[in-house]
């Protein structure tokens, strides 16, 4: 089974991204569980989501403890939390940053990390504004990218049935975010 834990902020969008990525690997005929830890909910706070995919039935109801990737959307909660904790040996950081991913050497050290320039595709595609940009669609063509544990078809498709506002544009930043993600690095 494969455990993924989200870290977001209130309005970035951390729960749907992991929501869409279950109904991805739902349309590639796997098994899927997404769901967000329960906490303070308000724009600009802390959020954790969460995610297991499986070839077989998921019978595990906890939140994930010992995650085997972490998705950063917001590059400041590198700072502000403990995004390491639990996170197993060999696992990949991909994170929301114009950085390159050795700049992340100090907070990820010993993991491996990608980065993709979400928040910029994102105000390219007009979603959200410049100061407050919706990430959660370009992030998920990184992580189809980055882990392979998704199809870009089953993604588009998801993206485009579970994204009510401007799927077409949402779509478009996932590609953009496929094409564009760092290589993996060692730091």
């Amino acid at each position: 089974m494969l455990e993924i834990r989200f870290h977001g902020r209130g309005g970035q969008g951390s729960v749907v991204a992991s929501k869409i990525l279950a109904n991805s690997a739902f349309i590639d005929g796997k098994y899927s569980q997404s769901f967000p830890a329960f906490g303070v909910e308000r724009r600009g706070a802390p959020v954790t989501a969460f995610l297991r995919v499986d070839e077989r039935p998921i019978r595990v109801r906890t939140e994930i403890y010992e995650p085997d990737h972490i998705i950063v959307l917001d590059p400041l909660l590198v700072e502000q939390v403990n995004l390491t904790e639990g996170l197993k040996e060999g696992g990949i950081a991909i994170v929301n940053t114009n950085k390159k991913p050795a700049d992340f050497a100090d907070i990820f050290k010993g993991f491996k990390v990608a980065t993709v320039a979400a928040g910029k595709i994102a105000v390219k595609y007009h979603l959200g504004s410049a100061q407050s940009p919706i990430v959660n669609t370009a992030i998920l063509g990184a992580i189809a990218k980055v882990l392979g544990l998704v199809t870009m078809e089953s993604l588009i498709k998801a993206i485009k049935s579970d994204v009510p506002a401007h799927p077409e544009n949402n779509a478009a930043a996932a590609e953009e975010a496929y094409q564009t993600v760092s290589e993996v690095v060692q730091v």
